[in-house]
């Protein structure tokens, strides 16, 4: 049986379901031998061929039970190895994290192989009692845009992604109330089910004196010209797992504020002189750092570990070793 498996995507604009479609696409360009199965056609595909797949709850079913049950009834027919996205922890909450911890439990248990995105996420594993067998850690990769132009600053501060409580938000509304930035952009939507909590975010605000300025959903080009024009970019985000966000900023050869974690330390360290980690009491301080001294917030490198392509050849590597 071949070491590599197919690549199962799914579609739509999901955090997840896009990197898994990239990454698919970024593992073909260094084996073009290795497919790619629509999610949508799971049940079609050869049964006897291992596969491998992104998992998030929220990608795989309206609950976190029904979610692992399609990936357990998935891998019961067949070898599948599974990346972990958004691992418990206990900002889920006390409802949610049980059931998530048991969700991705039972994923893991199914799995021939687990991977996730950070050493951080594994460390998570083991802490929250969701998985103790061998798991590996491949980075989130980052694709660089050395020759972007830089526009002019907007004097905005700026969150990237999908909004949700949690993502760090109010904690940068609040930090432009101290710093004395009057503007602020949320790069992005209301992720599903959260549209009135982004309504009334914007409200407390405006109570603040922070004017936000939601763009809604944005393609790859007009997504990357507004990072590029945030004043400050800030990572302050409550519900820590590896973030696309960062990536994305590094990307666009921006130098965002981040409040310390564990990952963001992680990152700090396999990317130097890419992010400023402050602790969220320093903050504000950041913001108004960064307000005056734009330079800091770009990070000026050209070139930086774990691209696209070496995620991938890490997958690969990574398959090769599985008992398929």
């Amino acid at each position: 049986m071949s070491a590599a498996p197919r690549l199962l995507v799914h579609p739509g604009t999901h955090g997840v379901a896009m990197y898994g479609r990239e990454m698919a696409e970024a593992v073909r360009a260094t084996d073009p031998s290795i497919e790619i199965v629509d999610a949508d056609q799971r049940d079609a595909a050869d049964r006897g061929a291992p596969l491998h797949v992104h998992f998030t709850d929220r990608l795989w079913g309206r609950s976190p039970e029904e979610a692992s049950q399609a990936f357990v009834a998935l891998a019961a027919g067949r070898a599948v190895s599974v990346t972990l996205h958004d691992v418990p922890q206990a900002s889920d909450g006390e409802r949610n994290l049980p059931r998530r911890r048991a969700a991705y439990a039972a994923v893991a248990e199914a799995a021939r192989g687990v991977a996730v995105n950070s050493e951080h996420e594994r460390a998570l594993l083991g802490e929250e009692r969701v998985w103790t067998g061998p798991a590996v850690s491949i980075p989130l990769p980052v694709e660089l845009q050395p020759d972007a132009p830089r526009p002019p600053a907007d004097g905005s501060i700026g969150v990237l992604g999908y909004f949700y409580p949690g993502k760090g938000h109010d904690e940068a509304a609040r930090a432009a109330e101290a710093a004395g930035i009057t503007r602020m952009t949320v790069l992005g939507r209301a992720s599903d089910g959260h549209a009135a909590e982004l309504e009334e975010f914007v409200r407390r605000a405006a109570a603040r004196g922070v004017d936000v300025e939601v763009t809604g959903w944005l393609d790859d080009h007009e997504i990357a010209r507004r990072g590029r024009a945030v004043s400050v970019p800030v990572i302050a985000h409550r519900h820590v797992s590896a973030s696309g966000s960062l990536a994305s900023w590094i990307g666009w050869g921006r130098r965002p504020v981040a409040v310390r974690n564990r990952y963001m330390d992680e990152m700090a360290a396999l990317r130097p002189g890419t992010l400023q980690t402050v602790d969220e009491s320093e903050l504000a301080v950041a913001a108004r750092a960064a307000i005056e001294r734009p330079e800091t917030t770009w990070h000026g490198l050209t070139r930086l570990p774990m691209s696209w392509p070496d995620a991938a050849e890490a997958y690969v590597e990574w398959w090769g070793g599985l008992a398929w």
